[in-house]
C-alpha cells in the first residue's frame, strides 16, 4: 500500500472518531474554523470527502461550493461515514497509480491528491474535536508522517484565505500539536 493512500485512511479513522461526538445539539458550537460552527465544519468535511472522490474517480475536481458555504449536509454519524466510504473506494480503485488530476488550473497526481486529503482531513477531525470540548491530539504516527508533507504543501504564500499564521508551540510538543499549529490552530483546543 502507498504511503499517502495508508495515511489518508488514518486521517479518515480518525476524523470520523472525532465526529462520534458531534450531536446534533452541537451543531451550532464554535470551531477553531474563523466564523463556522460545528455543523458547517461537518458539511466542508463531507464536501472535502466529496472532493477528493472525484478528485480519484473522475481524475478532476469541479468547481465546488465557496468556502463557508457547504454543499450536500454531512449530518452527523452515518451520512459523513457514507461520504468517507465512497472516498475510501475511488482511493482503493488507484492505488498505487500516479494519474493526473485536474484541480482548476493545476495538475496534480493521485498521489498528491491523496496526501493533500490526508491533511486536510487529519486537521479537520482535530478541529471537531476540539469543538466537542474534547480535543484530542492528531495521533502521533500520523502527525509525524504529516508534517513534511504539511511544510511542502502548505508554504508561505499559500497560506492566506486557507490558513491562519503558524501557531507558537513549545519545541517538546507531540507531533500532533505540531501539525495543528503549524496550520494556524492553537493546540489547547478553541481561541480564546
Amino acid at each position: 500500500m502507498q504511503t499517502e493512500y495508508r495515511l489518508l485512511e488514518c486521517a479518515v479513522a480518525y476524523a470520523l472518531a472525532a465526529a462520534g461526538a458531534a450531536t446534533p445539539e452541537r451543531r451550532a458550537a464554535p470551531t477553531p474554523c474563523t466564523g463556522w460552527d460545528l455543523g458547517t465544519l461537518l458539511d466542508h468535511l463531507g464536501d472535502s470527502f466529496d472532493a477528493l472522490a472525484e478528485g480519484l474517480w473522475v481524475r478532476a475536481v469541479g468547481e465546488g461550493p465557496e468556502d463557508g458555504a457547504p454543499g450536500s449536509p454531512a449530518g452527523t454519524g452515518d451520512g459523513l461515514a457514507q461520504r468517507a466510504a465512497s472516498m475510501l473506494l475511488a482511493c482503493a480503485e488507484v492505488r498505487g497509480g500516479q494519474e493526473p488530476v485536474a484541480v482548476g488550473d493545476r495538475r496534480l497526481t493521485t498521489s498528491v491528491v491523496a496526501i493533500t486529503g490526508a491533511i486536510e482531513v487529519a486537521v479537520h477531525g482535530w478541529d471537531v474535536s476540539a469543538s466537542c470540548g474534547q480535543p484530542t491530539p492528531v495521533p502521533s504516527r500520523l502527525a509525524t508522517e504529516l508534517l513534511p508533507y504539511a511544510a511542502l504543501l502548505v508554504p508561505r504564500h499559500t497560506r492566506p484565505g486557507l490558513f491562519a499564521a503558524p501557531v507558537p508551540v513549545p519545541r517538546r510538543s507531540c507531533a500532533g500539536d505540531r501539525l495543528v499549529a503549524f496550520l494556524g490552530r492553537p493546540p489547547g483546543g478553541l481561541a480564546g
